[in-house]
């Protein structure tokens, strides 16, 4: 059986859930529950809650939401809980070495990466963006340095070509959920070594900033289908659209795509057509893009300012986008 440890969870978006709900399930003691702060939200911008913070007060699970660990008082408070382990899934805020301290195990961590690649904030968005094949959730053991301490145990899966980041966050979660109890396991009973990361293919996850968002036909088209992939559902790539000559140009954001690498559909698309093919151009009623590498992208869900996401062809239908047109 098990071994019930006494344990702090550090968690805040839904990501974050599944291996709370499964680690409560196992048995164990949550003695308490740490989540970003409620904040404005919605357009009422009443105060919510995180989806973590609402498990556990559904639960009853006390719950508490410092803006920092940074002060004495916070690190005693959680001294204080006198616990076996923490841990620790898209917390959001930094755990200062006294953090990491004061547990009798330490602080582990579920990181949606297989490191030491994609250290950092954003890793799936980043392995969508480089045209990784492969990823997975690893349980690894912190200290003070950016996602580099020593792996307890790992689960990978493959990266379809029609994954976004929101269908891995999900596969992500369920994955770290089982991980979770068993890494835990066998940390507490010894039956696990952890295993230090490797020094070479250190990558990065810097957090998604606004530029990274625009979508430039002039990247080649794998580049612009990870793009966009990985913004998707959320914030969402986007170009801009001109609906008319004496209209402003719009923000479409393009949620799902599909790179066209059968050699006949290419063909079949720009047949008749001089090429190269200027990037940007609209080369089918499937809004078939050319790409800077001069091979297309197709755009499948799309959506308008204040509207909701719709497949292409009810896009069409109430904003027409002529073939052989130039975006942007």
């Amino acid at each position: 059986m098990t071994e019930r440890l006494r344990l702090a969870f550090m968690g805040s978006p839904d990501f974050a859930v599944p291996v709370l709900s499964v680690l409560a399930e196992a048995g164990h003691d949550i003695v308490c529950v740490y989540s970003q702060p409620p904040r404005p939200a919605g357009r009422g911008k009443k105060l919510r809650r995180t989806p973590v913070h609402v498990w556990a007060d559904d639960r009853g699970l006390p719950v508490r939401t410092p803006l920092s660990l940074k002060g004495a008082g916070e690190q005693k408070q959680f001294a204080d809980l006198d616990i076996d382990a923490a841990i620790v899934v898209a917390y959001g805020l930094i755990l200062p070495q006294a953090i990491l301290d004061a547990p009798r195990l330490g602080c582990m961590n579920m990181h949606a990466s297989l490191l030491p690649r994609w250290r950092g904030a954003a890793p799936i968005h980043r392995a969508l963006m480089a045209g990784d094949k492969m990823t997975g959730v690893q349980a690894m053991i912190m200290e003070a340095g950016l996602d580099t301490g020593p792996v307890l145990a790992t689960e990978k899966t493959a990266i379809a070509p029609s994954d976004t980041t929101g269908a891995l966050l999900d596969r992500l979660a369920d994955m770290a959920a089982g991980l979770a109890v068993r890494a835990l396991a066998g940390w507490a009973d010894g039956t696990i070594e952890p295993t230090p990361q490797a020094e070479e293919g250190i990558e990065y996850a810097h957090k998604i900033e606004a530029g990274d968002r625009r979508i430039n036909w002039q990247k080649p088209a794998a580049a612009i289908d990870g793009q966009i992939r990985a913004l998707a559902p959320a914030p969402g790539a986007w170009f801009e659209l001109r609906p008319a000559r004496n209209q402003p140009p719009m923000r479409i954001k393009v949620l799902d795509s599909r790179l066209i690498d059968d050699a006949t559909r290419v063909a079949e698309i720009c047949s008749g057509r001089v090429r190269p093919v200027q990037p940007g151009t609209v080369l089918g009623s499937d809004l078939a893009i050319m790409c800077g590498d001069q091979k297309l992208v197709e755009l499948r869900l799309l959506q308008k300012p204040g509207a909701k996401p719709m497949g292409r062809t009810d896009f069409l239908r109430g904003l027409p986008i002529e073939v052989d047109s130039a975006l942007n």
